[in-house]
């Protein structure tokens, strides 16, 4: 049972208790009287159960970042060993947090029910510890604060009553936290180490391997192991479905698989990086992966891509996930690993049907290889009926090498479109070859308008997608005169 699992909260370690196997992090700490953390939607989309979780930072080895995340998503035996804060552990009514102190006297809240989730996002970015040494990243105005306070860092909460101006202004009126601060201070230390976990009881077992060959032996033994990392997809199921899988195997601090790193001939992301660790792990490294720089601010939430992983997305195979069309126009590998040893596949052939792959169940997606040097012209268009935070209607990655006035590569990656991400090969053909020009992207717009299978459904209807398609090429052509993209000649 969960009697060796504790968790540190507020300061103060905590046993798991009668917890089960599926308790998520959020029933188990409102259990524990800490009820500031709501929940709002089981699913990930409202940031009413954020909480503040002490992870590595991606840029500063051997130190702590205070990490946001939706804990209705977390499993609690997940956090076996590890650190969190909630809104309690922030401040108190009569000794309140600065950042409850600006949300409380800028009218920041009314109900108060998202309130504490707002709070806990606030206070992951006032922790952030870059914080202060410029804006991070291109933002539409107003989006990035004079005190550096970058608004996407609450771009997974919702409020209902208050409006988000006050909100914002809370944000900006923000400080940095005082020297005497004890989470600001925490930063110089490391986080807690992974602590190797055992839980079963008549639900199932849930385990968090030592090894990556110890994870590897038990999706061996155990076929129906369920693999999960970020639990952003898992978390809905248990969640919204009632999923009771009867083996649960975490992966996301298995330092075999968060290795990011850059060669002469390629750029390999661990498929356990969360989407924010790769995107300022990148950043850190001096990288630049543009295409996918494209998708990450799109891809849902901070707080879903504070949990969310690379090999997450791809191992679910959504033929909505946001990370293919992308990571297939720039023609990636997968390393897939198993007690038996690795192999190479290419990401164009390991989709194999709806929500179905080529990697066995002994298996798992170690890392995403992206050879270099990259397209010269590249673009990520997603198609949503909200700028973020939505899911994909159509997503459509392009990347074109330009020599001479010639196309001489040309790799279209499409979501939303087919029961799987595919390649637009019959647009690709009627690229490559043919001279870069209006003429030519008429033409191949025309195919690339009829590419895949298209369905009607809420997110959009069959004709719209197909519309959206015959778009990307055009809306391409003069951004990249607009912006005169690197051409070889």
């Amino acid at each position: 049972m969960g009697s060796d699992v504790r968790i540190t909260v507020n300061g103060q370690q905590r046993p798991l208790g009668s917890a089960r196997v599926h308790t998520s992090s959020l029933d188990w700490l409102r259990d524990q009287g800490l009820t500031g953390a709501k929940e709002g939607c089981a699913e990930g989309e409202c940031g009413a159960c954020s909480v503040l979780v002490a992870r590595p930072d991606p840029v500063d080895a051997g130190t702590t970042r205070w990490t946001a995340l939706n804990a209705c998503l977390v499993p609690v035996a997940a956090l076996d060993g590890q650190e969190i804060v909630t809104s309690e552990g922030l401040g108190t009514p009569d000794a309140l947090h600065e950042v409850q102190h600006e949300m409380a006297v800028r009218g920041g809240s009314q109900c108060g029910y998202c309130t504490p989730g707002f709070v806990c996002s606030m206070a992951a970015e006032f922790y952030r510890p870059d914080r202060g040494s410029g804006p991070p990243g291109d933002h539409a105005p107003g989006e990035v604060g004079p005190n550096d306070f970058d608004l996407h860092a609450l771009s997974g909460n919702l409020c209902r009553c208050t409006g988000y101006r006050p909100i914002r202004d809370a944000a900006f009126a923000l400080g940095a936290p005082t020297a005497d601060d004890p989470l600001a201070a925490r930063h110089a230390a490391p986080p807690p180490a992974p602590v190797a976990t055992h839980l079963a009881d008549l639900d199932g077992t849930f385990v968090r391997p030592s090894s990556l060959a110890e994870a590897l032996t038990v999706l061996r033994d155990h076929p129906d192991a369920v693999p999960v990392a970020g639990c952003t997809d898992h978390g809905v199921e248990v969640n919204l479905r009632g999923l009771r899988a009867s083996y649960v195997v975490a992966l996301d601090r298995l330092p075999e698989l968060r290795e990011l790193t850059a060669s002469d001939t390629a750029i390999t992301l661990g498929a356990a990086l969360t989407l924010s660790e790769i995107e300022t792990g990148l950043a850190s490294a001096g990288v630049s992966l543009p295409l996918l720089g494209a998708v990450i601010p799109q891809f849902a939430s901070r707080l879903i891509r504070n949990g969310a992983t690379l090999g997450g997305n791809l191992g679910t195979a959504s033929p909505i996930g946001d990370t293919a069309p992308a990571l297939l126009a720039l023609d990636a590998r997968l390393v897939l690993v198993s007690a038996d040893g690795e192999r190479e596949v290419a990401l164009a052939s390991y989709f194999t049907g709806y929500r179905e792959t080529l990697k066995r169940p002994d298996e798992l997606i170690r890392s995403v290889r992206i050879p270099l040097p990259l397209p010269g012209v590249t673009a990520f268009h997603k198609i949503a009926k909200r700028r973020f935070d939505d899911i994909s209607g159509v997503a459509v990655a392009l990347a074109l090498d330009v020599v001479d006035g010639i196309v001489v590569t040309a790799r279209i990656g499409l979501g939303g479109v087919a029961a799987t991400p595919l390649r637009a090969s019959a647009t690709e053909e009627v690229l490559t070859g043919a001279p870069w020009s209006s003429e030519t992207v008429a033409a191949a717009a025309e195919v690339l308008s009829g590419e895949g299978t298209p369905i009607d459904d809420q997110r959009a209807s069959a004709a719209y997608r197909s519309a959206m398609l015959g778009q990307a090429l055009p809306r391409l052509w003069h951004e990249s005169q607009d912006r005169g993209d690197r051409v070889v000649s």
